[in-house]
This record gives structure tokens, C-alpha cells and sequence, in this order.
């Protein structure tokens, strides 16, 4: 049976999170992240609307549009990604993001903390203010502090960098600590909550940093706040706790069984908040959907993930799992992670395994 698809967008372009770090360590072209939706009208005759969605009728199963209007659903699957707690870093708040960006939804965030670093006085110093968890795409802010390293040893070599984080541990850190006594050494000082980096806030007008009742001044400040589900979720009123509670085996809302929520805002269990991730479940839940709508055969859910980090030119690591449902959550079954000590030519190949990938998914999202 047919199912007539509508797809809610507001921008005629995407540009990937994913791989945006590569971007600020000059290793891709800002172009290359940006993707448009043609192709899925053309080729999959999928109802691209380029609008806002600005609210949900669950009663009268209906997505108003910013716009103007609403479109009519039978099933509704929202993906909505992220927004920031307001208030997480005192002192810095979305106003703020032209002076100390986040650069954490990709895009003209991203071109701004890149032009940001290139204009740093020599032997100046950049700070990032990295999340609590959860957050979107947990090696995320580490490979970020990488590139940014890799940049300035090129031109900036005498610069520092200041890494507030108000975890105890985060992803793949050994192998972030020896790329960077390798490739970085003296270069980026790591401040943990046993040093007060759980008591941060920061001054936009006077480009400081105060970690705990110690100030620092900064040349570049990425604040990346706290995190929870992109708004559309909460106004469809399918949150709890930030994020949207869903069903292990199809990703259903468990508030709504009409409404699906896919990627970084769903609470699904032990799959990390990643771009891999998401695509995952985008096929586990369209299965579901399409079974529900016409009768067609559903199969049982499996999950996967990886993400890929690069640390140095051809330094490439990864972290991933195999997933399966139970009744209370997404249960990692099986996992990996590269190991320090590995040898050049593998981490080469770790690289290259993700420039295939993003290749891949880029194709199978936007055709």
C-alpha cells in the first residue's frame, strides 16, 4: 500500500554536525557538509514542506506550520535534535552565541568559531566549556578540542587551550589523552569537576572564564550548555525530564503511540546521542510505521552505532555497539573501541572507514 510522506523542514539546506569538526581542522570543505532535499521529492516523491513546525494537535493529530496552516498526520515522527538548557552556564545564554559560540547544530556556528580561532593573537588562549551528560554525540567535544588543536599548531603553535569539563571521564579518553601528549604536547590543559570545572560560568563582555572563583581570560570561549529535546517535542508534550521517553522496539513515544521521536531528544537507553544512531533508528521506526499503516511485514528491531573521532591528520579512532530491545530500554549487546598503541597504518584506515561512511549516509539520507 501507499503511504503519502510529508517531511517538515525549515531549511533548504543541511549541513551536517557530523564531520563538522573536520571542517574546523581544514580537513573538508565547509560546501561538502551542506546537503539539500531535491532529491527526495524528486526521486522518492516525498512532500517536502521548507517550513517551522510550531506546534502539535495530538487530539486532532495535526502539525501546525509557523507558516501559516497545518498538515494532517495518521503517524507523526518528530526528530528534532537539540536545544540548550537556558541558565546551564551562568553568564552565557543563546544571545551570547555571536560572541561565544556553541557551534553545536552545525552550520554558520561552525564557519564563526573556525574564523574565531584563525583570529587569535599569537600565544592566545581558547576555551571550551564542555556539557554535563547527556549530549549530543559524546566524543564530540573531544575531537573538536583536536582540531582545534591541529589548527593552531599550524598557525599558532604558542597558544593554549583550556578544556572545562564537569564530568568525571568522558568517551574514548584514553585515547584523546595519548593523541594529545603525542601530537599536542603542553598544548591543552584538561580542568575536571575535582578541580571545580562543575562550578563554571563565564563573562561575554569581558571574555573571561571563572572556574570555581578562578578567573581566566580568553581569546575564544565554545560554550556548549547543557542539553534536551528540540522544542517541538515539548510542544507536543511528548517530554519528561528534558527528553522524549520512548518504546525500545520502534521508537514510538511511550506518552503518545502515534508520535515517534527519533536521534538526540528520544530517551531510549544506552544508544549515544549520534547521527549514526538516529539513521539507525529512523529504520527500525519507518519499518514500524509502515507496518502499522498497511500491514507489512515488521521486522525485529536491531540497532547499531559507531562514532569515528579524528585526532591528527590520519589519526583516526572509533567507538560503537550492537543494540537490541528489551522491555525497558535499548540494551547495548556487543561492543568496540580502538585500543591505544595502535599502529599508523590502522588508524589511517580508521579514518578512511569514516570518510566512506559519511559518504554512505549522506546518499541514504538525501539520495
Amino acid at each position: 500500500g501507499a503511504i503519502d510522506v510529508t517531511l517538515i523542514e525549515p531549511s533548504k539546506t543541511y549541513h551536517t554536525c557530523f564531520f563538522s569538526n573536520l571542517y574546523l581542522g581544514g580537513f573538508k570543505p565547509f560546501d561538502e557538509l551542506g546537503h539539500g532535499y531535491d532529491k527526495l521529492a524528486s526521486d522518492y516523491g516525498i512532500n517536502v514542506v521548507h517550513d517551522m513546525a510550531s506546534g502539535v494537535d495530538r487530539a486532532a493529530k495535526t502539525v501546525a506550520l509557523a507558516g501559516g496552516g497545518s498538515v494532517p498526520y495518521d503517524k507523526l515522527i518528530i526528530s528534532p535534535g537539540i536545544d540548550f538548557v537556558e541558565g546551564s552556564v551562568p553568564g552565557w545564554s543563546l544571545e551570547a552565541q555571536e560572541i561565544m559560540p556553541h557551534a553545536y547544530k552545525g552550520g554558520t556556528q561552525v564557519e564563526l568559531l573556525k574564523a574565531q580561532v584563525m583570529a587569535m593573537p599569537q600565544g592566545g588562549v581558547f576555551a571550551m566549556v564542555a556539557p554535563p551528560n547527556p549530549y549530543r554525540c559524546p566524543p564530540g567535544p573531544y575531537e573538536r578540542i583536536s582540531m582545534v588543536a591541529h589548527l593552531l599548531r599550524a598557525n599558532n603553535p604558542t597558544a593554549k587551550i583550556l578544556l572545562v569539563d564537569p564530568k568525571d571521564k568522558y568517551s574514548k579518553q584514553a585515547l584523546f589523552e595519548e593523541g594529545w601528549d603525542k601530537h599536542y604536547p603542553g598544548m591543552i590543559e584538561r580542568i575536571g569537576p575535582d578541580f571545580g570545572a562543575s562550578n563554571v560560568s563565564v563573562d561575554t563582555a569581558a571574555m573571561t572564564v571563572n572556574i570555581d572563583g578562578t578567573v581566566e581570560k580568553v581569546d575564544v570561549c565554545n560554550v556548549i550548555p547543557a542539553q534536551k529535546a528540540g522544542l517541538i517535542a515539548d510542544l507536543a508534550g511528548v517530554t519528561e525530564g528534558g527528553w522524549a521517553p520512548v518504546n525500545p522496539a520502534d521508537m514510538s513515544s511511550r506518552i503518545d503511540p502515534d508520535i515517534s521521536v527519533l536521534g538526540d531528544a528520544s530517551n531510549q537507553g544506552d544508544m549515544p546521542k549520534s547521527g549514526f544512531s538516529a539513521n539507525s533508528q529512523a529504520k527500525v521506526c519507518a519499518n514500524a510505521v509502515r507496518g502499522a499503516l498497511t500491514g507489512s511485514k515488521v521486522f525485529p528491531a536491531k540497532y547499531s552505532n559507531t562514532c569515528w573521532s579524528l585526532i591528527d591528520t590520519d589519526d583516526g579512532v572509533k567507538v560503537g555497539a550492537a543494540y537490541e530491545p528489551t522491555a525497558e530500554k535499548i540494551a547495548s549487546v556487543s561492543s568496540f573501541v580502538s585500543q591505544t598503541g595502535e599502529d599508523a597504518a590502522l588508524r589511517k584506515a580508521t579514518y578512511e572507514e569514516s570518510l566512506g561512511w559519511y559518504a554512505g549516509i549522506t546518499a541514504d539520507m538525501f539520495g
